[in-house]
């Protein structure tokens, strides 16, 4: 589902219930994760925004201001879910050690408090994000979520946000050429050899989550990457994903699994369902050719 900035609305039909978006109050521990979820991307998309534009009126940009922006976020996250759910555990890109008691957790906050470094302190692009996941053990048996209950995806930049609940089934004809949104700055090596097979539009953009909510949003057919990646960078935006019926899995297939000892997940594709058997093929013919 697809909330613009200051609405809830259907990001496909545009006809859902409107209701203020933020305006929720103080959030308690008993109100419920979907709320809190929100609540927190909230917050820190807020304070990222601003990290940036007091970083661009004083001629702060580049990694410096990304690095402020990133230690601002996470210490907002991290302080919401330690206030409001304080027995889950929390995975983060941000965090100093890896807390492994998390592999016993029932729940796990896995968060992205800046996803697109570079594009966050690049003025003028609008191509970065925060990522909200809560993976929960009762879920991990259900492949249709890979374990993900909550999901939010905010882009500040854009005035949007994107979630997991109340969603719609994402149903888009495939585009021709085919739509493949990549990496910009760390695409597939042998991406390019898919058009020996697909008529294909490769088009790079900054920002996993970014990336993924252009197919979620039906303006892209898939979504692959094949450079390397972490959990962080991609619990929220499969969990909103697989919400709207899309196809997400690793580049062979195989399912994401989330909460793991090792977070480290270096390949994805998120696609319609009406071209996943063909990419699938195809990936696998190519890889297979590039590797040999």
């Amino acid at each position: 589902m697809l909330l613009a900035w200051d609405k809830v609305i259907s990001p496909l039909n545009c006809k859902g219930t409107v209701k203020d978006a933020w305006n929720w109050g103080t959030v308690s521990f008993e109100q419920d994760d979907t709320r809190l979820a929100l609540d927190i991307a909230e917050q820190a998309s807020l304070s990222l925004l601003a990290v940036r534009r007091a970083g661009f009126a004083t001629g702060e940009f580049g990694k410096t201001l990304s690095d402020r922006g990133d230690t601002v976020s996470e210490g907002i996250i991290r302080e919401i879910i330690r206030s409001n759910r304080p027995g889950d555990s929390v995975l983060s890109e941000e965090q100093l050690t890896d807390d492994l008691n998390r592999l016993n957790a029932e729940r796990v906050w896995i968060v992205d408090p800046l996803d697109g470094s570079w594009e966050f302190g690049t003025e003028g692009n609008d191509e970065w994000a925060v990522h909200i996941a809560l993976w929960s053990k009762q879920c991990v048996s259900t492949e249709a979520t890979a374990g993900i209950s909550v999901a939010v995806v905010a882009l500040p930049a854009k005035e949007k946000v994107y979630t997991s609940f109340d969603s719609i089934e994402s149903i888009h004809t495939a585009k021709s050429p085919m739509r493949v949104v990549v990496s910009a700055s760390r695409p597939p090596g042998w991406i390019s050899r898919l058009t020996d097979y697909l008529d294909l539009e490769i088009v790079p953009m900054g920002s996993a989550g970014v990336k993924a909510m252009e197919v979620v949003a039906g303006r892209a057919d898939a979504y692959i990457h094949a450079g390397g990646q972490y959990e962080w960078d991609s619990a929220a935006p499969v969990g909103v994903a697989l919400s709207c019926g899309l196809h997400a899995s690793r580049i062979n297939g195989a399912a994401l699994n989330y909460n793991r000892a090792d977070p480290y997940l270096p390949d994805i594709l998120i696609c319609n369902n009406a071209v996943a058997s063909e990419l699938l093929r195809v990936i696998s013919e190519v890889c297979g050719q590039y590797e040999s």
